[in-house]
């Protein structure tokens, strides 16, 4: 069963769509005592950092999350739940993340465009559980206008350009992130979230 987190700043039908019809068992929750019990977990998010956290602190949230992740429970961060993974964001001000991954949230420098919304070319770092079945190359959807930028570099599995490289997926121990949607990048996207949930 893999358990999608709903701190309501959610896209969550494509993702609980897409996870079903690869033939996985999702449940969609904000109950904290469900996801203390969760034997996979998604944190997948859209907008603001800040926002985001609080969510989490209103929704008693971040201690069952973090402490899953802990206990080493597979889970996957997509894109705003990649940020948020993160020690610290300098999306609107400084604020603090859930430290499971050393590092920085940082915004797009100038003059790149932002936010960077489109299909991008995945560079594979090193081999990994996830990536299997993805090719050097594979384009997968982005909408974002900060980053991740792990203290560790040896955290990341592959990195994407827009204008800079930076980290397009990570990971550690028992978390992966993804910067782009895997549930909006068709079939790369698909195989990705099929190698997580057979994990």
């Amino acid at each position: 069963m893999i358990t999608v987190v709903d701190y309501k700043l959610n896209n969550l039908r494509s993702i609980e769509n897409t996870l079903r019809r690869l033939g996985h068992d999702v449940q969609v929750t904000s109950d904290p005592e469900v996801v203390q019990k969760a034997e996979k977990l998604i944190l997948p998010g859209v907008g603001a950092f800040r926002d985001a956290m609080g969510n989490l602190k209103t929704y008693h949230l971040v201690e069952p999350f973090v402490n899953r992740v802990r206990s080493g429970v597979p889970t996957l961060g997509i894109c705003l739940g990649m940020h948020l993974i993160f020690s610290e964001s300098e999306e609107f001000g400084l604020h603090r993340g859930l430290d499971l991954i050393p590092g920085r949230v940082r915004r797009i420098p100038d003059p790149v465009i932002v936010p960077h919304m489109g299909w991008n070319s995945l560079k594979l770092k090193k081999e990994d559980p996830i990536l299997a079945g993805i090719t050097p190359g594979s384009f997968v959807y982005f909408v974002h206008s900060y980053y991740a930028d792990p203290a560790a570099a040896e955290v990341t599995l592959a990195t994407t350009d827009h204008g800079i490289d930076f980290a397009a997926i990570v990971h550690k121990d028992n978390l992966w992130a993804t910067q782009f949607h895997p549930e909006k990048s068709q079939k790369v996207g698909e195989r990705l979230l099929d190698n997580f949930g057979r994990l």
